[in-house]
């Protein structure tokens, strides 16, 4: 694959007690090195190495609230061909979801708690309000090892493969082999003729306030515990999930999609994910900003996982 490439800014010339500083306003894109991803079958397995460089224009690295530059990785995982349900949906927490077909992890928590205490059971929402993660444009930023991830749908990568028109768009694979696609789908899961539509997710922010011992106050989506469940309000399952045919699967599947709102990124599995991503997930740190001041960190392994997510779903029969 082709990275994307922008333009150098100006040099910019500050005077300094009679020195000259030379301050390189430079988007970091223009100091990347070029993508590479590899996608192979073996046997019962796809197996991804990546270098984890995205293949479309980043946001600028670092910015005021993600000090980070962006660097390659290492990625080497695998996912099963033939992915099977799982009796009961698998919860995760501090490690990718999965990986874009452009080698870029999708990593939709953040390593940030009340207080900085994950014991607490409350974990700040990237996508609510309460913290600044430097998120760009393909709802992407950097974690402290250099990895570039998503943490929602990465508008980028889904222009580049899809256009600005509305279409079924493969965007990865999860860790437990289901493919993951963009927000757009097909009214009706297993007719092909029937309209696009924006798949909208079941979730929604709980009502009253919070319980004793918690934040306090009422819920407002700050947290991820802020959300619930609510079967039947939306096209997909309690794992943003749903069976339907697609264009690499026309005799249907189970995938997963990324939608604008909650969950973005799925919460839980509906199948058990591979090992390799628990053993080989992007490391960082532990944020280093209160909310309300941004965070200068990025999500990762290093932290005690968090509580558990929301309640999952019984999976249907297969398709």
């Amino acid at each position: 694959m082709r990275i994307s490439r922008i333009s150098p800014l100006p040099i910019l010339l500050l005077r300094t007690s009679g020195c000259i500083v030379v301050t390189a306003c430079l988007a970091a894109s223009t100091q990347l090195p070029p993508n590479e991803v590899k996608i192979t079958v073996d046997g019962s397995y796809r197996h991804i190495t990546a270098n984890g460089i995205p293949d479309h224009t980043p946001g600028q690295f670092p910015n005021r609230h993600n000090p980070n530059i962006i660097g390659p990785q290492s990625y080497d995982y695998k996912v099963p061909l033939q992915p099977k349900l799982a009796e009961k949906p698998v919860a995760y927490h501090m490690q990718p979801f999965g990986i874009a077909v452009n080698g870029v992890v999708l990593d939709p928590f953040a390593a940030e708690w009340w207080q900085g205490n994950p014991a607490s059971g409350w974990q700040y929402e990237p996508h609510g309000g309460a913290i600044d993660l430097g998120l760009d444009s393909s709802n992407a930023h950097v974690q402290p090892n250099g990895a570039y991830h998503y943490h929602g749908i990465p508008n980028g990568l889904l222009e580049k493969l899809g256009g600005d028109k509305p279409k079924v768009v493969l965007l990865g694979w999860a860790a437990d082999g289901f493919p993951i696609y963009g927000p757009w789908g097909f009214s009706e899961a297993k007719n092909t003729g029937s309209a696009l539509k924006k798949l909208t997710s079941s979730y929604a922010i709980k009502q009253g306030e919070r319980p004793a011992g918690s934040p306090g106050g009422k819920y407002d989506g700050a947290f991820v515990q802020d959300y619930e469940y609510v079967e039947g309000t939306g096209d997909l399952d309690a794992s943003n999930g749903r069976f339907g045919i697609t264009p690499e699967f026309p005799e249907g599947t189970y995938y997963y999609v990324l939608t604008a709102e909650y969950p973005f990124v799925p919460r839980q599995f509906a199948g058990t994910p591979d090992a390799s991503f628990q053993r080989r997930g992007p490391p960082g740190g532990g944020g280093f900003g209160p909310p309300g001041r941004g965070r200068r960190g990025g999500p990762g392994m290093g932290p005690p996982p968090g509580p558990p997510g929301p309640p999952g779903f019984l999976p249907r029969p297969p398709f």
